[in-house]
């Protein structure tokens, strides 16, 4: 994973990463990373096909019981390592959790005003106090 910065380090498997996304415009929109590397998910073994299975479940629920998300976005997009000189792309997911109401934390609203579409999301970087209460909500209600 280097030269990736995916976010901040939520938590680790036995063959994935998992980081709180920069862009918290969904709040707990995160990134989940495979530790080793590979360009592309053909090359994925059965046993990390099969833990990632799993992470899907622990994300969306612990999201759902963490702030109410009511649908979630996984994607795995890895157009922008082609942007350089030498690419270099890592698989890796993007987990958005959407949104049809507003979330208030900390003092702060997330909205998702495009609940429903795929429209680029605006960016919403908050504090890294606010960053830290976001992981350790996640973590609590992850199993």
């Amino acid at each position: 994973m280097k030269n990736h910065d995916y976010g901040s380090f939520l938590k680790e498997t036995r063959y994935w990463t998992i980081f709180l996304a920069p862009n918290q415009s969904n709040i707990g929109t995160c990134v989940i990373a495979l530790k080793r590397n590979s360009k592309e998910l053909s090359n994925l073994t059965d046993d990390e096909w099969a833990e990632f299975a799993l992470l899907v479940e622990e994300m969306e629920e612990s999201l759902k019981k963490t702030f109410n998300a009511t649908m979630f976005n996984w994607g795995c997009l890895m157009n922008s390592s082609y942007l350089k000189e030498s690419p270099d792309p890592h698989i890796h997911w993007h987990f958005i959790p959407r949104y049809n109401h507003q979330v208030e934390f900390e003092d702060l609203t997330f909205d998702d005003p495009y609940f429903g579409y795929m429209h680029p999301r605006p960016e919403k970087k908050v504090s890294s106090q606010v960053r830290e209460k976001i992981t350790e909500k996640i973590l609590d209600n992850m199993e």
